[in-house]
C-alpha cells in the first residue's frame, strides 16, 4: 500500500535565532525537508529565556523548558493540528527536567509516530540518564543517529533493535566554488596560510591546545593566522561571562604569537561562514570529548572540501577514516603542531585530503539528507508503533496533579542585603526579631535546588549569595559552631547557636556542596563544612543528627569516599537506631515517647543513610515509623493533619490538632519522596501529595495556606483561622515542598512504565 504524501511535518528542538548548534540544526533540516517534500513544516522551539526568541512565522508554539505544564501544552498542539510526522531534536541539555526529562511527557501524550534525531549517544550514562534514554527510545517510531559508532552504541548499551535505526550524515550546505585567493583577500589575510576552528565558544572546545602548538608553527611558517570564529556560547556567558575567552587571550600574549592569531567574536550565518572556510588552507577541531557524537562544524568544514586536523572524538574518528583527515590524540600540543606543519608543508596531501573530504560531502548535502529523513518519516508512518494510543481525553488518574506555579516574590521580599529576616506582621517583614541561621540554611538548600532545575540563574544566584554570606558570618570557627540569631542592626546574639541550627547550617553546606555548580558556592562551603563537621558529635538533639545525616550525604554525592563524613553519618545514624531500640513497642514505633516538631525528618534520615551505604535494617526503621507517622498524621477526612505544635503527641494521649505548622508539611513531603526513591511504592507517591495538599487547602479548615500572587505561607493552621503573618520558615517549607514536588514528578516520569 502506497503512504500517503507527507502533508504536515513538525520539528521539535532549539531553533534560530536561538545561538546553538541544534537550533542551526533544526533550523536547516527544515528548509530543505520543506524544499523536498512540499509539506507544511512547523516548529515546536524550546525557549532557555524568559519570553523566547524573535523568531519566524514557521514557529507555531514555544515552551518554556522549564515549564512541565507547557509540555503537555505542545503535545496537546500537535495532537489537534494534524501533523503527520514529529521530527525531535534530542540533547539532554536543552530540555527541563533531570537529564531533560521533561520531553518525555510530551512525548507519552503525542498520537503521531515520531522519528527522534539523537545527537547525543552516550555510552556510560547515568542512571538517570539511562531512564531518560529507554523511555525515550520507546516513545519514538524510529531514531535517526549520524555515525556507526552511535548505531552500535544504541545496539548495545541500550539494546535497540538494529532495525528501529536510521544512519543519516549531518547535513551541509552545498556551497559553490569560490576563488581561495578573493576570499582571503575579503578577510584581508592574503598571503598568509590560515588555520580555522569555528563555533561557540566553550571550554570543552579545547582551543587552548592549538593555541600552545602555534609558537612552533609559526617558527617554521612565520605568517600563519589562525582564526577563531564565533560567540561565546549563551549559556556561559549568563553564568560566566566572557572568562573562558579572556583567558585564551591572555595566553596568546603570554605564548607571544598576538600576531598570529585572531578571535572573530560573533555567531556567523552560513552564507559568511561558507566564506571563511573557503579562505582557510586547513581546518582544527580539538574537542576534548571523546564520546561527542556529532559536530556540526567538523560537518562543515569537511563537507566544503577542507583539509581538516582532529582529536578522535567519535564523529571525527568515523568521518576522518582513510586519509579523509589527520586524527591527534587529546590536548596535545606536540601532535597538532607536528601535523600542521607537516599539512601546511605538503601541497599534496592536503589538496588530495581536501579532495576525499569533498568526494564524500557531495553526500551530506541538505538536499540529499533531506531526502533521507523523508524515507525514515514515511517508515515511521508506515509502522504501527505500540507506543501510539487513539487520542483520548486523560483523567486525573492518568496524569500528574498540578502543581501551583513558582513564585519567589515574597522570599524577596524578606530578603535585604544581610539574609533572609525571619517573620512577617501579614506579608511585611518584621524587623523586631531580625534574622536566623536556620532560615538562612533553609534559603541556601532552596536555592541551590532551584539552581539545579534550571531556574532564573541571576535571581536565584543572587539570593543564595546573600544566604551563604549570613552562614559564613553565623559560623564561630574558634567552636566549630554556628551561631543562630542576629538582630537586625547585625549584632549576634549569642556565642553559639542551638543543635538544630548547628544541623540545618550542615545540610545546607551538603547540599551546596552535592548539587551546585556555581564552583566559588561548592568550594566555600566545602572548607566550612569540614571545620563544622567535628561539632556534630557533641549535639545531643536527634533531629540535630538527622539533619547532621542528611546534609553530610547531600556532600557525598560528590565526595563518596569521605572517610571521616561516612564515619560521622553512620555514628549519628547509630544514635538514632538506638534511641529507635530503646523506645519503639509496636504501639509505639518511634525514636522518643514523645512526637514534637519536624518529625518526619527522623524517619527521613534513616532511609536516606540506609540506602546510600546499604544498611537495610536502617531503611526499615526508617519506612517503619514513617508509615507509623503517616497514619498518626491522617485526619478522619482522609487528608494530611500535621501533629499539633499546641501540645504534641504522647504515647498514651490524644494528639495536639493544633497548631499545625507548614515546617511538618515540609517534612513529611521529603520523607515521602525518600521513601518513594527506596521502595518504588505508589503509597509513598500518594503520602507526599497528601502532605503538599495541605498547602493547597486540603486540611481541617480547608484554606489554602500558601499565597498564590506571592509565593509566601501563613504562619500555621490555628483551631478556627489561619495565621496570616507569612513568615521565613512557612515560607521556605511551602517553596522547598513545591521544588522538591517538582523535582519528584519529574523523576516519576523517568522512572515509572507508562503504558
Amino acid at each position: 500500500m502506497t503512504t500517503p504524501a507527507l502533508c504536515k511535518i513538525a520539528f521539535v528542538g532549539d531553533y534560530l535565532p536561538r545561538k546553538c548548534g541544534i537550533a542551526t540544526f533544526t533550523h536547516d533540516l527544515r528548509i530543505a525537508v520543506a524544499k523536498e517534500s512540499h509539506a507544511e513544516c512547523v516548529v515546536v522551539a524550546m525557549d532557555d529565556i524568559a519570553g523566547g526568541y524573535a523568531y519566524e512565522d514557521e514557529v507555531q508554539f514555544q515552551v518554556a523548558e522549564q515549564d512541565l505544564d507547557e509540555y503537555r501544552a505542545a503535545a496537546d498542539f500537535l495532537n489537534f493540528s494534524d501533523v503527520d510526522v514529529v521530527s525531535l531534536q534530542h540533547e539532554f541539555g536543552i530540555y527541563g527536567g533531570p537529564c531533560g526529562s521533561h520531553i518525555l511527557a510530551l512525548l507519552h501524550d503525542l498520537r503521531m509516530p515520531v522519528v527522534t534525531t539523537l545527537h547525543t549517544v552516550l555510552s556510560e550514562p547515568s542512571q538517570t540518564q539511562r531512564a531518560v534514554m529507554m523511555q525515550l527510545i520507546r516513545l519514538s517510531t524510529r531514531l535517526v543517529v549520524m555515525t556507526d559508532r552511535c548505531r552500535q552504541t544504541l545496539m548495545n548499551t541500550y539494546a535497540v533493535d538494529r532495525d528501529q535505526v536510521d544512519l543519516i550524515a549531518h547535513g551541509i550546505p552545498n556551497a559553490p566554488d569560490a576563488d581561495q585567493r578573493v576570499l582571503k583577500e575579503q578577510f584581508n589575510v592574503e598571503n598568509k596560510l590560515v588555520a580555522l576552528t569555528f563555533g561557540l565558544l566553550s571550554p570543552g572546545k579545547g582551543i587552548e591546545h592549538v593555541l600552545q602548538a602555534i609558537p612552533e608553527i609559526v617558527a617554521k611558517f612565520p605568517d600563519l593566522i589562525y582564526i577563531v570564529l564565533g560567540a561565546t556560547h549563551p549559556s556561559l556567558i549568563r553564568e560566566q561571562g566572557e572568562r573562558y575567552r579572556i583567558s585564551l587571550e591572555r595566553m596568546a600574549k603570554e605564548l607571544g604569537i598576538t600576531k598570529n592569531v585572531s578571535f572573530y567574536n560573533r555567531f556567523v550565518e552560513l552564507e559568511e561562514l561558507t566564506e571563511f572556510i573557503g579562505a582557510a588552507d586547513l581546518y582544527i577541531t580539538p574537542y576534548l570529548n571523546v564520546q561527542q557524537a556529532v559536530s556540526g562544524t567538523l560537518a562543515y568544514a569537511f563537507g566544503c572540501g577542507q583539509a581538516v586536523i582532529s582529536t578522535p572524538y567519535w564523529h571525527a574518528e568515523e568521518l576522518l577514516a582513510d586519509g579523509r583527515g589527520v586524527l591527534v590524540p587529546f590536548a596535545d600540543s606536540s601532535a597538532i603542531a607536528r601535523e600542521v606543519i607537516g599539512l601546511l608543508g605538503d601541497d599534496d596531501q592536503r589538496l588530495a585530503m581536501r579532495a576525499r573530504a569533498h568526494e564524500l560531502g557531495r553526500c551530506m548535502t541538505w538536499d540529499h539528507v533531506s531526502q533521507l529523513y523523508i524515507d525514515s518519516f514515511d517508515r515511521a508512518r508506515n509502522q504501527r508503533s505500540p507506543s501510539l494510543k487513539p487520542l483520548a481525553v486523560r483523567t486525573l488518574d492518568e496524569q500528574p496533579l498540578a502543581l501551583p506555579q513558582l513564585q519567589l516574590a515574597h522570599l524577596r521580599n524578606l530578603s535585604d542585603s544581610t539574609g533572609i529576616i525571619q517573620h512577617a506582621i501579614y506579608s511585611i517583614p518584621d524587623h523586631t526579631h531580625g534574622y536566623c541561621t536556620d532560615d538562612n540554611a533553609r534559603g541556601l538548600i532552596l536555592t541551590v535546588l532551584l539552581e539545579e532545575q534550571g531556574n532564573d540563574k541571576t535571581d536565584v544566584n543572587s539570593l543564595s549569595s546573600r544566604y551563604a554570606a549570613f552562614l559564613n558570618g553565623a559560623f564561630n570557627r574558634d567552636t566549630g559552631r554556628f551561631r543562630n540569631f542576629m538582630s537586625f542592626d547585625r549584632r549576634w546574639l549569642e556565642e553559639d547557636g542551638s543543635d538544630d541550627s548547628q544541623g540545618r547550617a550542615m545540610w545546607a553546606l551538603g547540599t551546596c556542596i552535592g548539587r551546585s555548580r556555581r564552583a566559588g558556592l561548592a568550594s566555600w562551603a566545602r572548607e566550612l563544612f569540614h571545620r563544622a563537621l567535628p561539632a556534630c558529635e557533641q549535639t545531643t538533639s536527634p533531629r540535630t543528627w538527622a539533619l547532621g545525616i542528611i546534609g553530610i550525604h547531600e556532600y557525598l554525592r560528590r565526595y563518596g569516599g569521605d572517610r571521616a563524613a561516612v564515619t560521622m553519618a553512620q555514628q549519628l545514624a547509630d544514635r538514632l537506631v538506638e534511641m529507635y531500640r530503646v523506645t519503639a513497642t509496636d504501639d509505639w514505633p518511634w525514636f522518643e515517647d514523645i512526637t514534637t516538631y519536624n518529625n518526619a525528618k527522623l524517619s527521613q534520615a534513616l532511609i536516606t543513610h540506609g540506602r546510600l551505604v546499604d544498611d537495610q535494617r536502617a531503611v526499615e526503621i526508617g519506612l517503619t515509623s514513617l508509615r507509623w507517622l503517616c497514619e498518626k498524621q491522617l485526619s478522619p477526612q482522609g487528608r494530611f493533619r500535621p501533629i499539633g505544635s499546641n501540645g504534641f503527641s504522647r504515647d498514651g494521649g490524644i494528639a495536639a490538632v493544633y497548631d499545625q505548622q507548614a515546617i511538618e508539611a515540609h517534612a513529611m513531603v521529603s520523607a515521602s519522596i525518600e521513601a518513594f526513591a527506596v521502595a518504588k511504592d505508589s503509597f509513598w507517591n500518594e503520602q507526599a501529595h497528601l502532605a503538599f495538599d495541605w498547602f493547597l487547602g486540603r486540611n481541617d479548615l480547608g484554606q489554602p495556606i500558601y499565597d498564590a500572587s506571592t509565593g509566601g505561607c501563613f504562619d500555621g493552621l490555628m483551631e478556627n483561622q489561619v495565621n496570616e503573618n507569612q513568615g521565613a520558615e512557612s515560607t521556605l517549607a511551602f517553596l522547598l515542598s513545591l521544588v522538591e514536588m517538582r523535582g519528584h514528578n519529574a523523576n516519576m516520569r523517568v522512572l515509572t512504565t507508562n503504558t
